[in-house]
């Protein structure tokens, strides 16, 4: 019997990087892992490779691409279809370093690394209510100390700084104010919430930076393994089990940013809910 065998689990970017392995810890402990995924060429070799790895064939792969709102719609369905429980939400899946717009007309790391996972957390409430006790983590970054709040002007306009660096930071900001908010919303359900920094890690987020620059930035960086233990912290530690909305690096809470307050939170929330809407 494993740590994890009764766990169902969904990973968003489950197949590339902290998400990868964060998905062959938890199908190492016997979980159900639900692999979100917004290539599924590359990811069916390595659901395979993850499931000869562990032994574990109880990995199912959707399709989930956090730009596209109608996608998110589709993954959400399809999970929901299976009739699985779901007990912990692993947002992990992000971008930075690129511009542009997403289809809904936003920022592109704001829309995927914020938008796409709130609308996906939403449409999968219900059913983390019904499989509590549950948890909900939100993969952000120590990024988020780097600005001071949202300009909701220039989160609906294409991306304005030449290397991203900002508005990637701004959609981690989003990240820990989402799940804050989350935490307030679902006191009292059986439903907690996370948000964390992993480490500054050599994953696929990194993906769209360019080439001179993207192996210098990688050296400094940490493994993918060594990225994904706080998202594994609070996905399944029975020390955080009673803790909600709180904001945690290298598996201790540490406090978000200043700027990371319930007003700004519900800001958030009451305009995110008209977006998507």
């Amino acid at each position: 019997m494993g740590e994890f065998d009764a766990l169902t689990v969904l990973v968003t970017g489950a197949n590339t990087g902290i998400g990868r392995a964060t998905t062959e810890s938890l199908a190492s402990g016997g979980a159900t892992v639900y692999m979100a995924c917004r290539n599924q060429a590359k990811a069916v070799p390595v659901r395979e490779e993850i499931a000869a790895a562990t032994g574990n064939a109880n990995l199912h792969l959707v399709t989930l691409d956090l730009a596209d709102l109608a996608s998110v719609r589709a993954c959400a369905d399809a999970f929901c279809q299976t009739g699985a429980p779901l007990h912990v939400l692993v947002n992990n899946a992000g971008l930075a370093g690129k511009r542009g717009t997403t289809a809904g007309g936003f920022e592109l790391a704001f829309g995927t690394n914020h938008v796409g996972p709130f609308l996906l957390t939403n449409l999968l409430l219900d059913r983390l209510r019904s499989s509590a006790p549950a948890r909900i983590v939100t993969v952000s970054s120590e990024g988020h100390y780097r600005v001071d709040g949202i300009d909701y002007d220039a989160v609906r306009r294409p991306t304005r700084t030449r290397t991203a660096f900002h508005e990637y930071c701004v959609s981690k900001l989003a990240n820990v104010l989402h799940s804050q908010e989350l935490a307030r919303r679902l006191d009292s359900s059986g439903v907690t919430t996370y948000s964390l920094h992993p480490g500054t890690i050599a994953s696929d987020v990194w993906r769209e930076v360019p080439w001179p620059i993207r192996p210098l930035l990688k050296l400094r960086m940490r493994s993918p393994e060594e990225g994904a233990q706080t998202s594994l912290y609070c996905a399944t530690s029975p020390d955080v089990a009673g803790e909600s909305g709180l904001y945690y690096d290298d598996c201790r809470r540490k406090e978000p940013s200043r700027h990371a307050t319930p007003e700004a939170g519900a800001e958030l929330w009451e305009r995110s809910e008209a977006w998507v809407g």
